[in-house]
């Protein structure tokens, strides 16, 4: 791990490092984005903005590095889906395990995830790749399901796996990062989460799953 200047930190430094990003993922849950400033986070952190600026050039390139961590923990979504079948009472668990899982990785990195969506929908590129690694993680795992139900004939084959995943991963990324907003229409998330179980399985089956 470098410093801005090339310079390789060592152990303190990138504890340092560390508690900075530490400090900003906690600043960005309760400020917005552009509120944030290199002197409170550095404040927060203990330490003074020349540190910050040792480690990152900006709050933006810091609040990258957030997002790059994010995404690469996404990775672990793709294990909901590896190996599970869609058949039967199986087929409803798995969609059921994987709405649970989708939702509960949304919440636990909501502050960053509002950052990313915000700067995808503003065209930045960077912010758009990184947001795409993170739906990825699913969209390929789903468009395979879909994809070997129809090699077994169990799905249409004029339905387009990639179409049916993006669609259905698109749905939980608006669902999840909608999640609070959801109390304001008296929907408890034990209610969600069934109804959303549901969408997936019908999505990728086209039949609503075994009781």
């Amino acid at each position: 791990m470098r410093t801005v200047d090339g310079r390789v930190a060592g152990r303190r430094g990138q504890a340092t490092r560390q508690k900075l990003l530490d400090c900003l993922s906690g600043m960005l849950s309760s400020s917005p984005y552009r509120d944030v400033k290199v002197i409170d986070v550095a404040r927060k952190a203990g330490t003074s903005p020349a540190t910050f600026y040792q480690y990152f050039p900006d709050v933006e390139g810091a609040v990258l590095e957030l997002a790059e961590q994010v995404a690469s923990e996404s990775a672990g979504l793709t294990e909901l889906l590896e190996g599970r079948s869609w058949a039967g009472k199986a087929g409803r668990q798995t969609a059921q395990e994987l709405v649970d899982g989708f939702l509960e990785f949304w919440r636990k990195n909501d502050a960053i995830l509002r950052v990313v969506d915000l700067g995808a929908a503003e065209g930045d590129k960077r912010f758009y790749k990184i947001r795409m690694k993170i739906l990825n993680s699913v969209h390929g795992s789903l468009a395979d399901s879909v994809a070997a139900l129809q090699s077994k004939g169990r799905v249409d084959t004029d339905v387009n796996p990639a179409a049916i995943a993006g669609s259905l991963v698109t749905m939980l990324a608006s669902v999840a990062s909608h999640q609070k907003g959801f109390s304001s229409w008296g929907v408890k998330q034990a209610d969600l989460k069934p109804g959303l179980a549901l969408l997936v399985h019908l999505g990728v089956t086209g039949k609503k799953p075994a009781k």
